[in-house]
């Protein structure tokens, strides 16, 4: 290729370096923090240090997501307000339906927070629905037509063209991105995975009983206990 030359700078080397910076700034871009933390909540507890945080990655249409939501909401039952939980959401690629489920749980979080768990649970008793055979011959438009309605029946403060609107979003399609990236950022490949205290639960992928999570809570919870006799005793 023929160079023109200004000097000791070659017409090659600025597209070059014009190139370069269009994809340096680009790639800032895409990684902008978000304005809030990612994940849902479960029931509004405190996130404090005198909690332990559970974080759940689930794919509302995971079989093994919905397994494990059971006996976790068991033992988020049994230790109350000591133990906190976050669900993050990472719709995999070879889940059908997974992403336009992800966003339905963040339509329906920005409409009424209260709804966003009764809606996880409502797709982990009806998600036969929404991938494999049952799905192959329905239209994307027609799923999130079905999804629309059923969000609408399950938040109950919103109306149906009001919720289906949100799919075409830009928002509620960003959050949802931005939830994959976050799980994706944190070495998470699969669903279900889980986070004790910030430290990976082994064992990931699969449902995870009522007794393993006893096994795993109890002895952080009696740390916990120890700790804070030990500040006791020292102030007196």
């Amino acid at each position: 290729m023929q160079r023109l030359k200004h000097g000791s700078v070659t017409l090659e080397s600025v597209l070059l370096l014009i190139s370069f910076s269009c994809f340096v700034f680009k790639g800032l871009a895409d990684y902008i923090p978000p304005a809030k933390l990612d994940g849902f909540v479960y029931e509004n507890r405190a996130l404090n240090y005198d909690t332990i945080l559970i974080e759940a990655f689930y794919d509302p249409v995971c079989p093994d997501s919905r397994d494990s939501w059971p006996p976790l909401k068991k033992a988020l039952s049994y230790y109350g307000d000591r133990v906190s939980l976050v669900v993050h959401l990472l719709p995999l690629p070879y889940h059908d339906n997974a992403f336009v489920a992800s966003r339905a749980l963040h339509i329906a979080n920005g409409l009424n927070r209260s709804a966003t768990f009764p809606l996880l649970e409502w797709f982990f008793k009806h998600q036969e629905k929404y991938y494999g055979a049952k799905t192959h011959y329905l239209s994307r438009a027609a799923i999130v037509d079905q999804i629309a309605k059923s969000v609408t029946e399950v938040v109950g403060s919103s109306d149906y063209h009001s919720i289906k609107s949100r799919f075409n979003d830009t928002k509620t399609d960003l959050q949802t991105r931005v939830s994959f990236k976050y799980a994706a950022s944190r070495g998470v490949y699969g669903t279900p995975f889980f986070y004790v205290n910030g430290f990976l639960l082994p064992d990931t992928g699969s449902a995870v009983d009522y007794n393993t999570w006893r096994k795993v809570i109890d002895p952080l919870i009696g740390r916990k206990s120890v700790k804070n006799e030990d500040s006791l005793h020292f102030f007196l």
